[in-house]
């Protein structure tokens, strides 16, 4: 028997990855719920491995610099050459929305996890400690939370400057009050909880308390605002980008190329805003989809768990 190849191995591997895969999405659903779960999760995960992928494939020379356009023509049409046509400099469209697709997921989950590392240690003193040290923080946290997010974001930029850090800061001011406001509150429920009066009685310190037995109590809402806010993050992003305040001109980004498109747009250029918009569409969407369907499915194993108690 002739021993097989690494690459017959991973080809092998690849096909069985592929069949699972199949197999789960071609599985009849019950509900509604759970079939726009399945496919946020495919669209997300499309828009992953094209993040990914994308700077393999611009690294290795198959596809071009979405910066350089200098061989190309402006504004030329949808093509074989060029599938979703050139923007104003000659750069390819396509491209560019490609590479846009791994800078807005960069931008969004560092923004996101920023914001979840001061949000949800924030939320647990402030609902464990009570008195002023919670006055003081939620009466911060209610300023920020009563101004609009695109404003508040807005604001932020302008102060730190145009880099992907920054925006990804600048989108985490925003989400701070939301995990904040969530985890405090279930924080401040769960300490009237037995258990909780019998670690205090047993002389467990605030620290171990929040550690050991609040945390895991409290962060169980979390993941579906992670999916929600992700979904709002890609639309903040794309509107900094469009007012000329999220990322450096040299980085491909959805919203400062629909910006780019304004004037082009009204004399029958539409593909340079075309394909960017469909793009941050998709992402929005599937990451809508996904929220809903880690809603409905937390929602479920709360219930049973209720249920079995």
């Amino acid at each position: 028997m002739t021993p097989s190849s690494p690459a017959d191995e991973l080809r092998r591997i690849a096909g069985q990855g592929l069949a699972r895969v199949w197999r789960w999405f071609r599985r009849p659903l019950p509900s509604l719920s759970a079939r726009l779960t399945r496919v946020g999760v495919v669209m997300v995960a499309v828009y992953g491995l094209l993040a990914v992928a994308t700077p393999l494939f611009i690294g290795g020379g198959w596809l071009p610099d979405p910066n350089s356009g200098l061989e190309n023509p402006a504004f030329a049409a949808p093509s074989l050459a060029h599938w979703c046509g050139t923007d104003r400099l000659g750069r390819d469209v396509c491209v560019r929305t490609m590479a846009g697709t791994g800078v807005a997921l960069q931008v969004v989950v560092l923004a996101l996890a920023m914001a979840l590392v001061a949000g949800v240690p924030l939320g647990m003193v402030s609902g464990y400690m009570g008195g002023a040290v919670d006055r003081l923080l939620v009466l911060l946290m209610d300023t920020l939370y009563t101004l609009p997010l695109l404003l508040l974001a807005v604001v932020m930029a302008f102060l730190l400057g145009r880099s992907l850090v920054n925006a990804a800061l600048a989108l985490c001011v925003v989400y701070i009050p939301q995990y904040f406001r969530m985890v405090r509150n279930q924080t401040a429920g769960a300490k009237a909880e037995l258990y909780v009066t019998a670690a205090r009685s047993l002389g467990a310190g605030p620290l171990w308390i929040l550690r050991r037995y609040l945390l895991r109590n409290v962060i169980t809402s979390v993941p579906v605002l992670i999916t929600l806010n992700a979904a709002d993050a890609v639309l903040v992003l794309g509107g900094l980008g469009f007012l000329g305040l999220g990322l450096p001109e040299t980085v491909p980004e959805w919203g400062s190329d629909l910006q780019q498109a304004l004037v082009a747009v009204p004399i029958g250029i539409w593909w340079t805003a075309l394909y960017p918009g469909l793009a941050m569409f998709g992402l929005v969407l599937g990451l809508s989809f996904l929220g809903e369907g880690v809603d409905a499915w937390l929602s479920r194993s709360e219930a049973i768990g209720r249920a079995e108690r």
